[in-house]
């Protein structure tokens, strides 16, 4: 069931709270940066990732020119889903400002709060309060495990 599905993802997420935020990182416990993640959950989740992504600088959104992070996760997850459609477990996408790429990745959790590795901090569990829910740029469902 989907929702069960749903639960699975946001208690890998979970597993992840209070791993320090690293650029780059992906690995539970030693560090990860919101992309970093989204990686780890993956693994968890289904084993190897689909892609790795190659190096990328603290403000690639800014100077990339096009929105990477949406692209792959559409690529991984499927189209993006309406926002009215998130449930738990869902991935979420952000855009700081309009214009410039989508750059933050969080995964949805019950009770409108939600799971990202936040700069300067760790990764954690926070509210996902309307000055963070109308930066979201996608909402993706992970796909289903066969």
């Amino acid at each position: 069931m989907a929702d069960d599905f749903g639960d699975r993802i946001v208690a890998v997420a979970r597993g992840f709270i209070g791993t320090p935020y690293r650029h780059q990182g992906s690995l539970k416990g030693v560090g990860c940066d919101c992309l970093g993640l989204v990686r780890g959950v993956w693994r968890e989740l289904y084993g190897a990732e689909p892609e790795v992504p190659a190096p990328y600088a603290p403000d690639w959104a800014e100077r990339a020119g096009e929105e990477r992070l949406l692209l792959a996760a559409a690529r991984h997850c499927g189209p993006a889903l309406p926002l009215s459609a998130l449930r738990p477990g869902d991935l979420l996408i952000f855009r700081w400002q309009e214009g410039v790429a989508a750059k933050h990745a969080g995964i949805a959790a019950p009770d409108a709060r939600f799971i990202h590795a936040y700069e300067q901090a760790a990764v954690i569990e926070s509210p996902l309060i309307p000055s963070w829910r109308r930066r979201i740029a996608g909402v993706f469902r992970f796909p289903e495990r066969s």
